[in-house]
């Protein structure tokens, strides 16, 4: 997703004062050919707006909101609830956490509480829908961006999904706006104002039947996936064998 070119020279000019755009890009990481584009095509990225904003030290919903179609991002923060938060605790971490708690119950001993993966793991995407889903979500996205439900299909698949959907996500779902951007690794938990620590208490705290029950969850999509590579795998190989 962009924003108009218009509003973020605007922005920039009130937040980097005369700095040049060749000192801006290195400062934010980013070509300065990248930028010139996207200034005569007359659309900024969103990745583009982040990685200039944390080089200045902004936080980065709060400039986000300056630019159309955001403006109510951060009125509509709101904390994560629990299955978000065990959304975003990877596959191998739940799993870790099992063998963790097993182990320290065939010992008598206190579980390992072992460090966390970045939040936005192979999956993220997909866990996080599935955690606010109440029915119909993604049908209900898909309808309102007019797109085809595919098509919304393909970005899940590929642990992807648009600012502009995360957040249509978030605000069906009725959760905090900024939650679907760390799914997608677009803003990191503190940057969308999630407490520090709040992943791991979530995963700490939960019940090891729900915790077991989560795992499994996992597993299983896990297992369906694999089944599909192998058998994509498998079809391409017999294609080649006949060609002989």
């Amino acid at each position: 997703m962009t924003v108009p070119a218009k509003f973020f020279q605007h922005w920039l000019t009130g937040v980097a004062g005369g700095t040049s755009h060749a000192a801006v890009c290195r400062a934010a990481g980013i070509k300065r050919s990248t930028l010139a584009q996207q200034l005569v095509r007359g659309r900024v990225s969103l990745g583009t707006v982040a990685a200039v904003s944390r080089s200045l030290d902004l936080p980065v919903v709060a400039t986000l909101t300056e630019f159309p179609s955001f403006e109510d991002l951060s009125a509509g923060s709101k904390p994560p609830n629990l299955a978000e938060l065990l959304s975003q605790v990877s596959d191998s971490d739940l799993l870790q956490e099992l063998l963790n708690r097993n182990t320290a119950a065939e010992n008598l001993s206190k579980p390992v509480a072992a460090p966390l993966s970045p939040p936005h793991h192979k999956s993220s995407v997909r866990a996080w829908l599935d955690a606010v889903d109440t029915g119909d979500l993604r049908q209900t996205v898909a309808r309102q961006a007019a797109i085809a439900p595919q098509n919304l299909s393909a970005q899940i698949s590929a642990n992807r999904l648009t600012a502009e959907l995360a957040i249509g996500s978030a605000r069906i779902a009725g959760v905090g706006l900024s939650n679907g951007l760390v799914s997608t690794g677009f803003l990191s938990p503190a940057e969308a104002g999630w407490a520090s620590g709040s992943r791991e208490h979530a995963l700490r705290t939960l019940p090891t039947s729900a915790l077991a029950s989560l795992a499994a969850n996992r597993l299983d999509y896990l297992s369906r996936v694999l089944r599909r590579t192998e058998d994509d795998k498998a079809a391409v190989r017999s294609v080649w064998e006949n060609l002989g």
